[in-house]
């Protein structure tokens, strides 16, 4: 059977949450959401669930979901992650802010900007980087860490971007990479993480 969800006008991360919840006991979830942050979220919800997801839009800006589990779709939560150095979780970076450290906001951001690019000589690239807060700010088109966080993303770090921290700036239409994310999926990947570093 069926279930119908109605999450217009919840706030991140319930449209996520309550998804989510239905997909424990239904084989297809419908799932209806007023704008593009909580469709994209659903949508990656249904697809490392393991769902076939197809969305249909409509004129007045709402969006409405279906979610429908497979035999055949397995979910891409199972690939294989970035080589980590922990035997006991993935290695997830958090940055809370666009600058390193408390004191001289200008050399916060050298730091902050020498402290990415130096993610390229560790041993084990990070599995996650995690945006919030003022951070989000280091994930937008001209920022001075783009080419790296860019590189990074595509030697094939998972790079979250929190949604409501990017909608608070209203720089959500300038993120240039990493997924535009939740706080659902944000804390589910610190909790699972087996290392968190936090410049």
């Amino acid at each position: 059977m069926n279930e119908k969800i109605d999450a217009r006008g919840l706030a991140c991360p319930q449209p996520v949450v309550l998804a989510k919840k239905s997909l424990e006991t239904r084989n297809t979830v419908i799932v209806i959401v007023d704008n593009e942050t909580a469709r994209e979220n659903v949508k990656r919800l249904g697809e490392k669930s393991g769902c076939t997801v197809s969305i249909e839009d409509t004129e007045n800006g709402t969006f409405t979901l279906t979610l429908s589990k497979t035999d055949t779709v397995q979910p891409t939560g199972d690939i294989t992650p970035v080589p980590s150095s922990s035997a006991t979780g993935p290695n997830v970076f958090v940055i809370s802010a666009n600058t390193m450290g408390g004191g001289d906001d200008e050399l916060g951001e050298l730091l902050m900007k020498a402290f990415i690019h130096t993610i390229f000589d560790l041993d084990y690239l990070p599995d996650t980087l995690i945006f919030y807060n003022t951070g989000v700010k280091l994930a937008v088109k001209d920022s001075d860490v783009l080419d790296d966080l860019k590189q990074l993303e595509h030697d094939g770090v998972e790079i979250l971007v929190c949604g409501t921290c990017a909608n608070f700036f209203n720089i959500q239409d300038d993120i240039a990479v990493g997924i535009v994310s939740n706080m659902y999926d944000i804390a589910g990947t610190m909790s699972r993480a087996g290392r968190i570093v936090t410049p």
